[in-house]
């Protein structure tokens, strides 16, 4: 059978005999991709499940070879991501998701979660980040609502799929981010086009930190369980403040004041925390 290895962002095919064990798997993942031994000593093997469409534990001892072309991955058996949720402005970017007119009266607390994306997009212009825009079928939808400043973004991507990670995404972050350890992902829906997002990233070895008070749903069930299961897989959690304040590290930072500035007014936003304490 033919497996897919993969590595971070790289992605490499081999031919396996039925019956390979787990160990021979992991000795043929160190002849395609030399030097990370060390990195991955502690480490566990995963295989992609197409049912569910996340990364699965691979437990058996020996691989599984039902399926024609399997895809594994080996990941740090204690931290899972070697970012560790530690931004640096070089090395991430923002995505913001359907933030599109036609959503304003479908989505819970629209209101909120626009204007924390709007402070989002104003820090990632102060720190020089780039912002890829996507907007959802905008022939039906229209397009990002006018409340955001979008004109910095490096692209405006339409799309019909759900996830962002589209052909012009995927080249406009290799155009733009050298080292893309971290993307800052922001939008609606939270269970749908967000989730599915952050699933493709995880799946490419990317760190995703989720702005939980920049993004929702219709529902806020819906909205909650896409939370518990983004972190489950991996996703960090955060909000609009935190990532901020991370970014810039030192009030002696040159953009600190101006950082402080876009989050010195809290937004009002009861309902948008409302049911989600316990899954934050």
């Amino acid at each position: 059978m033919e497996a897919l290895l993969v590595f971070g962002k790289q992605a490499k095919v081999t031919v396996l005999e039925e019956g390979t064990s787990c160990e021979e798997l992991k000795n043929k993942f160190y002849e395609l991709f030399p030097g990370q031994i060390n990195k991955f000593s502690q480490s566990i093997l995963q295989k992609w499940d197409s049912h569910w469409n996340q990364w699965v534990d691979l437990e058996t001892s020996t691989i599984d070879s039902n399926s024609i072309v399997c895809k594994f991955r080996l990941i740090n058996k204690e931290t899972n991501n070697p970012c560790l949720g530690n931004l640096t402005p070089d090395s991430c970017a923002f995505l913001c998701c359907d933030m599109q007119e036609r959503f304003k009266p479908a989505i819970l607390h629209f209101d909120e979660i626009t204007e924390v994306s709007s402070r989002l997009l104003k820090g990632a212009s102060l720190l020089d980040i780039p912002v890829i825009v996507t907007e959802q079928y905008p022939k039906g939808l229209l397009h990002t609502v006018k409340e955001l400043d979008i004109s910095n973004a490096k692209a405006v991507v339409e799309k019909t799929v759900f996830s962002m990670m589209v052909p012009e995404v995927e080249k406009s972050l290799e155009e733009n981010v050298k080292d893309l350890r971290s993307v800052i992902l922001f939008g609606v829906e939270a269970h749908v086009c967000v989730q599915q997002t952050a699933l493709d990233l995880l799946a490419r070895g990317i760190e995703v930190q989720v702005i939980a008070d920049a993004c929702s749903s219709r529902s806020q069930v819906d909205r909650i369980m896409a939370f518990d299961r983004l972190r489950s897989q991996g996703a960090i959690i955060t909000t609009a403040e935190t990532v901020l304040l991370q970014l810039v590290k030192d009030k002696n930072h040159p953009k600190f004041k101006e950082i402080q500035g876009i989050i010195k007014l809290t937004p009002k936003q009861p309902g948008l925390l409302l049911g989600v304490q316990s899954s934050l």
